[in-house]
């Protein structure tokens, strides 16, 4: 069969959806990115498209297709699996010229839904003669090639605040990746996946920030001036930082520098450690019945200081878990403040090294003891703290 290719506008226009199954689940949501007043026709809708129902995204009626649905829609999906009804459906929409989509039947249909993948403002749709298995081949061929090949021109400008996650590569975000590969300047932290830094293109200038010679507020003064110079001069900026730009990462900085510029940015969060290194060694923050709270705090200031802003009495009354990342070197003072607070010395604790990296490793003891027993694994930093019962709730 020789179809003709074309890509719809459908922003403003009604589309009519009959289904409320799985595959309407699955082709709504793109049907919602490109703009369409989605129509549902349907007996009954499955949770996430009762969702979208519930935030006024798509309208919803409650029962069985009738001829007149079509009438003023500018293209219909058939989600249903009942062929006599799909052929209702499909000859309702014959009949009115407006194309079909029927996913129980493609040769049935007006239209076909191609493969599709989206790398920005690109989106390549593949098309087949019947072999789906075939386009997707294609589709994600294509999809590899474009996240490995830089934008043929800018695309951005400003600044890019990028979480790069945890520690393992794949753990950034698609859109991080994306932004990555277009960058003019690299600004990156130490805890950063040198793989990454692996795969920029050669004319990208990098900024290693902790190579920076000044103590740390003359350092981050440094990297604001390096963020705002760089887009000043017309290049695309991509400030890239271990695991979320704003779980202390000092991204907050960075935006009011930026904007006090007059320098647009951009924020894409990260997966954070102190979720994600956790969850890697086997254990959830909150479980059910064990803890209905999580709570993440910084160790890098001693509980007694006068600096410290975090409210250990209350941590040492709470029952669920706590979370404490870059608390290695004051772990002592932390597990004694806590016991004193009310917190059992008995607690569960893991301390979880380098987690998502090849260089993982948990070591899992009690409040009173935690501080001895690191010393002598020779646990090192980066690591993250969990306290409380879920340590030992799925193990």
């Amino acid at each position: 069969m020789s179809l003709y290719p074309l890509a719809l506008k459908l922003a403003g226009r009604r589309v009519l959806v009959v289904g409320g199954g799985a595959v309407a689940t699955r082709r709504v949501p793109a049907l919602l990115a490109a703009g369409a007043r989605v129509e549902i026709v349907a007996p009954e809708l499955t949770p996430a498209l009762r969702g979208h129902v519930d935030a006024g995204r798509v309208r919803w009626q409650a029962r069985r297709f009738e001829p007149a649905d079509v009438d003023g829609a500018w293209l219909v999906q058939v989600a249903i699996d009942d062929p006599a009804a799909a052929a209702r459906v499909s000859a309702a929409a014959e009949e009115r010229r407006v194309f079909c989509v029927r996913a129980d039947d493609r040769d049935a249909a007006s239209a076909w839904t191609p493969a599709v993948t989206r790398h920005g403002p690109v989106t390549v749709a593949v098309t087949d003669s019947g072999d789906r298995r075939r386009a997707m081949a294609v589709r994600d061929l294509v999809a590899h090639a474009l996240e490995s090949t830089p934008p043929a021109a800018p695309q951005h400008r400003g600044v890019a605040l990028v979480g790069a996650g945890p520690g393992d590569p794949e753990l950034i975000t698609v859109k991080g990746r994306r932004l990555l590969a277009a960058a003019d300047v690299v600004v990156a932290d130490r805890l950063v996946p040198g793989v990454l830094l692996g795969e920029l293109r050669p004319e990208v200038e990098f900024v290693d920030a902790a190579k920076i010679p000044y103590g740390p507020a003359a350092a981050q003064e440094e990297i604001n001036r390096i963020l705002v110079e760089h887009a000043r001069a017309g290049k695309f900026v991509v400030r890239l930082k271990g695991g979320d730009p704003f779980v202390f990462g000092r991204g907050g900085e960075e935006v009011i520098a930026c904007a006090q510029a007059g320098v647009p940015v951009l924020v894409v969060p990260g997966v954070t450690s102190s979720i994600a290194a956790p969850a890697l060694a086997g254990i959830p923050v909150t479980h059910r019945g064990v803890a209905h709270e999580f709570t993440v705090v910084s160790g890098h200031v001693p509980p007694d200081s006068p600096a410290s802003l975090v409210d250990w009495p209350a941590l040492g009354r709470l029952r669920g878990t706590v979370v404490v990342l870059m608390g290695l070197k004051n772990l002592r003072a932390i597990a004694d403040r806590l016991i004193a607070e009310g917190r059992a010395a008995g607690t569960p604790v893991a301390v979880v090294q380098e987690g998502s990296t090849a260089h993982q490793r948990t070591l899992r003891s009690t409040l009173a003891a935690v501080a001895a027993e690191v010393a002598e694994a020779g646990i090192r930093p980066p690591a993250v703290v969990v306290i409380g019962e879920v340590v030992h709730a799925v193990a």
